[in-house]
């Protein structure tokens, strides 16, 4: 009795070295990974952490980015999906790179609504009001759910009307030849990912480079932020994914044009 358990203990010693040697093996440090071209020598600066203020309390019983988020918080986090190599991560530049600390609870205007809407627009239509950050999903009747959404900066707005031509779950993002000239520090390629600037979901538009799709960076619902696609927090992206289909349309209206 007594071999048969030293011969159990051993054999389970010898299988602790073996993970650790597979775990060693594995290991690559940080210089090893292929930055982009043009990438500063010494890095980027760290983002500074994000502090809670007077228009982002986290409310009692939120949680941080390491787990879900309360009601009314925005946590683009989705247990049980894959994890970002922190590599490729630390290799983003600060305005793609994902946002950490606590999660900031999203301005009540921006959250996810049933709203009043009177259009000429027939159900099923997705319109994007861009002067004032939000997009309707219109569901007739005199109704439709709004969101918050980040939109083009400033020379880069767009609109007009597209269909929904693919949808895609984790996209990968590959920065298009303009955006690269622009930025040329930015990774050629990223795989789907929590960290992804894509986030959870993409509804691709036509033959453009345009898409909605979600975030890293939750923070910038309500703002002038992209280089003209159109973001939601990766919740309402996943909310929005599952009421559209190949072929919806899609209306982008101008800067002061009236609802319709």
């Amino acid at each position: 009795m007594a071999f048969r358990t030293a011969v159990v203990i051993a054999s389970f010693l010898i299988g602790l070295g073996a993970v650790a040697r597979e775990s060693f093996a594995q290991y690559y440090p940080p210089q090893a990974y292929p930055r982009p071209r043009d990438y500063p020598l010494a890095g980027y600066p760290p983002l500074p952490p994000v502090e809670a203020d007077d228009d982002y309390d986290l409310p009692a019983g939120g949680r941080s980015h390491t787990g879900a988020a309360g009601p009314g918080q925005v946590d683009p986090l989705a247990p049980g999906l894959m994890r970002d190599d922190p590599r490729t991560i630390a290799a983003l530049p600060p305005e793609v790179r994902p946002e950490t600390g606590p999660r900031k609870e999203l301005p009540p205007q921006f959250r996810r609504t049933l709203v009043d809407y009177y259009t000429k627009q027939p159900a099923g239509t997705i319109v994007i009001d861009t002067p004032n950050t939000y997009l309707y999903l219109v569901l007739g009747n005199g109704k439709a759910l709004r969101y918050g959404i980040g939109v083009g900066r400033e020379g880069f707005t767009w609109s007009g009307s597209e269909r929904i031509s693919r949808l895609a779950e984790w996209p990968d993002w590959n920065p298009p030849e303009q955006m690269i000239e622009r930025q040329p520090y930015l990774p050629r390629f990223m795989a789907g990912g929590e960290g992804n600037p894509l986030g959870a979901r993409a509804l691709y538009l036509g033959d453009t480079l345009y898409r909605i799709h979600g975030t890293n960076q939750p923070s910038t619902i309500g703002t002038f932020v992209s280089s003209g696609c159109i973001r939601l927090t990766n919740e309402d992206i996943m909310d929005l994914y599952k009421r559209v289909k190949v072929g919806t349309r899609v209306v982008v209206l101008p800067s002061g044009l009236p609802m319709t």
